[in-house]
C-alpha cells in the first residue's frame, strides 16, 4: 500500500475540473485513495473499468503518471481522479 492515512477529502463531495475537459466539471464524492481501496496502484488494476477509463483519460490530459490518485464516484460511477483535478477552495 502507497498511502497509510485516509486521503483528507475521504466522505466528502468536491468539484472536479477534469483536464482533457475543462467544461466537463463534476461533482465527485471521494471514497479514499485508488490503493487503499483497491489494495494496489490504479497501474496494476488490470481489466478494472475505472482505472482503464482513467489511464485513456490520464494520457490524453498530460496527467502525471503517479499514484496521487482517489477513487470516488461521479454521478453514481466509479471514478479515479488525480488529485490535481479537484477543485479545492
Amino acid at each position: 500500500m502507497i498511502h497509510n492515512e485516509p486521503h483528507e477529502l475521504a466522505g466528502k463531495t468536491v468539484r472536479v475540473v477534469f483536464k482533457n475537459n475543462p467544461l466537463d466539471s463534476q461533482f465527485f464524492t471521494v471514497e479514499d485513495w485508488v490503493d487503499r481501496v483497491m489494495g494496489r496502484s490504479w497501474g496494476d488494476c488490470d481489466g478494472n473499468p475505472a482505472c482503464l477509463t482513467y489511464a485513456f483519460r490520464a494520457g490524453l490530459a498530460d496527467i502525471p503518471p503517479d499514484d496521487e490518485v482517489l477513487y470516488g464516484k461521479v454521478n453514481g460511477l466509479g471514478t479515479i481522479v488525480h488529485v490535481s483535478e479537484l477543485e479545492v477552495k
